[in-house]
């Protein structure tokens, strides 16, 4: 990585979770390379892509991480959630089976991941409005209850997008300055007090990966 190494203070690790063929690979690479595929072949495997965006006058790396397909066969294992500062739980708007299923989601990701975690419920395919069997005041509502962000997206025609990453990257950072804040003295920075060194992820700079599986 050479140099690069030095152009960014934090990374942070987020997981894409969700039915298969909500979009969430989509999702990743729109926001990473401004890509949309249209061959929804599943590729078996878990695969990640980073972008580094300005946050505040700090520089983030977020390192977003994809099931690529194994939730189809409920293969995802802790290795995947391990380290994970944010998610994205993310739903087709047009089916309602892929909302049904999100506490499931949830109930995995909090029992993997640490409780401090940032996530966000995501609809996604807002493009497909005219075959929506989701209304969005009833993923808010849903999303309000339990303490989520919310966002609507099209991965295919970018809507929303941006602002998903962006919102949950900012709330990620403005909880590690408030942590930051309360321990000055420690320079080991983590979402959970008791187990820090489980959140290799949001330890400071050059570092070239954080996140070992």
């Amino acid at each position: 990585m050479g140099s690069a190494e030095e152009d960014y203070n934090f990374v942070f690790k987020v997981v894409l979770i969700g039915e298969s063929g909500v979009g969430k690979t989509n999702l990743l690479s729109r926001f990473t390379r401004n890509e949309f595929n249209h061959d929804s072949r599943t590729t078996i495997g878990v695969e990640f892509s980073t972008r580094t965006i300005l946050v505040g006058d700090a520089v983030v790396k977020a390192q977003i991480w994809d099931t690529a397909g194994l939730e189809r066969y409920r293969a995802i294992t802790s290795a995947y959630y391990r380290g994970a500062v944010g998610a994205l739980v993310v739903f087709d708007i047009t089916k309602h089976q892929t909302y049904d299923v999100v506490d499931r989601w949830l109930k995995e990701l909090y029992d993997h991941a640490e409780a401090s975690i940032v996530v966000m419920l995501v609809g996604n395919k807002t493009d497909l409005a005219q075959a929506r069997e989701v209304p969005m005041e009833e993923a808010k509502m849903f999303a309000d209850n339990n303490g989520l962000l919310f966002v609507e997206t099209s991965a295919l025609d970018s809507t929303n997008v941006e602002e998903a990453f962006e919102t949950i990257l900012k709330e990620i950072f403005y909880k590690v300055q408030k942590q930051k804040q309360r321990s000055s003295q420690s320079n080991t920075v983590s979402l959970a007090s008791e187990n820090p060194s489980s959140t290799a992820p949001l330890q400071a700079e050059r570092r070239p990966c954080c996140v070992a599986l």
